[in-house]
C-alpha cells in the first residue's frame, strides 16, 4: 500500500486526499483547519449553487475521512527526505514516514518546501503540469503555486490532478477515476 502525507487541509489537500484514499492508499492529512476557506462564500463552484466556505470544509473533510483518509488536526513543523521516504513531524504527535508528499498548506508551507530543496521562484513553488515539484514524489498545490490567483475550484482540480498522477505512477499506466451510477434495482412489477 502506498503511503501519502498531505500538509494542508484546504480544497486542494482534501481533493487529493479523497482521490487517493478512495483508491485504497494510506493517506494522512495534517491541517489545523485554519484555511482561508472559512472566510469565503462560494457562489461560483460548479455543481454547488451557494455554500459557505466553512460548510464546504466540513463536507469535504467528511468525504475524505469517509473514504479512509486520516485527518490530523496538527501543524507540521518539519519535513525531511531521505532514502526515498518523507518524514513529516507534526507539532504534536509522532512523525510519519510516507512514499509521497503533497504540500498544500498555503503560503505557510513555503518554508517546508524550501527545507526540502524544492525550487521556489518569485514566491511560488515551481511545479510541472502534474503539480510535481523539483523533488521526486513531492507535489505542491493551491496557494503555494498560485498565491495571487487562488480559487477553491482550481485548487480542488489541482488536488485531483496530483492524486491521479500518483495513482498512475504507482500503477505504471494512466489511471482514471470514473464513477458509474449504481445499476437500477430490478422492478418486479414490469
Amino acid at each position: 500500500m502506498t503511503t501519502i502525507t498531505i500538509v494542508g487541509d484546504g480544497p486542494a489537500a482534501l481533493s487529493a486526499a479523497l482521490f487517493l484514499a478512495k483508491a485504497g492508499n494510506d493517506v494522512t492529512l495534517f491541517g489545523a483547519d485554519e484555511t482561508p476557506m472559512h472566510y469565503a462564500q462560494l457562489y461560483n463552484y460548479l455543481g454547488i449553487p451557494d455554500i459557505s466556505g466553512s460548510e464546504f470544509q466540513r463536507t469535504a473533510r467528511q468525504q475524505a475521512t469517509d473514504l479512509g483518509a486520516t485527518v490530523v488536526d496538527a501543524e507540521v513543523t518539519a519535513i525531511e527526505a531521505a532514502d526515498g521516504t518523507f518524514t513529516t513531524t507534526p507539532a504534536s504527535g509522532e512523525p510519519r514516514a510516507s512514499d509521497y508528499l503533497i504540500l498544500a498548506g498555503g503560503k505557510a508551507s513555503q518554508a517546508l518546501a524550501g527545507s526540502l530543496g524544492i525550487e521556489i521562484h518569485d514566491g511560488r513553488v515551481a511545479v510541472d503540469a502534474e503539480y510535481r515539484t523539483s523533488v521526486d514524489r513531492a507535489y505542491a498545490l493551491g496557494r503555494l503555486v498560485r498565491p495571487d490567483r487562488s480559487q477553491a475550484i482550481i485548487s480542488a482540480g489541482a488536488g485531483a490532478v496530483a492524486a491521479l498522477d500518483i495513482l498512475s505512477r504507482e500503477a505504471g499506466k494512466d489511471v482514471h477515476d470514473w464513477d458509474t451510477p449504481p445499476e437500477p434495482a430490478d422492478d418486479a412489477s414490469r
